[in-house]
């Protein structure tokens, strides 16, 4: 993926998004051991079957990291995530293939600043955490 050229960007365009891999076990083993969450629910399918959920479930800030990404990759070493907002709208499970999209919603000329309107998905129409960023140009 290529940072965005400040020069080309305009309010409404879609950026290149970004596809994660299917969700793995070992991911979530991996993400709670850099978090610090262990909770159960997100790598022992028997505890999260005990509180009602279908199976194991991965961390929310897990897909919040995925859209963090996403923007580092889109500014590039033109400048830096300056702002980074999440809301969780939906649970990512095992086997869970996503992708993190953004569209511009702002361009301040002045500021050298890219407002976007962030997203993860399952599927189209299956959003799963979204948000906004602002991305700083130098």
């Amino acid at each position: 993926m290529n940072g965005i050229d400040w020069t080309r960007a305009e309010i409404g365009q879609e950026l290149e998004p970004l596809v994660k891999p299917a969700i793995d076990k070992v991911q979530l083993v991996k993400y709670a051991g850099a978090s610090g969450d262990f909770n159960l629910i997100h790598t022992d399918v028997e505890t999260a079957k005990q509180v009602g959920l279908p199976g194991t479930i991965a961390h929310g800030m897990l897909s919040m990291g995925f859209l963090g990404q996403l923007c580092s990759q889109l500014v590039g070493t033109n400048g830096f995530v300056k702002h980074l907002m999440v809301r969780f709208a939906g649970m990512v499970f095992l086997e869970d293939v996503l992708t993190c999209r953004a569209k511009v919603t702002n361009k301040n000329e002045e500021e050298r600043t890219l407002d976007l309107e962030i997203l993860v998905e399952r599927e189209p129409g299956k959003t799963l955490t979204t948000g906004k960023a602002t991305l700083k140009f130098y």
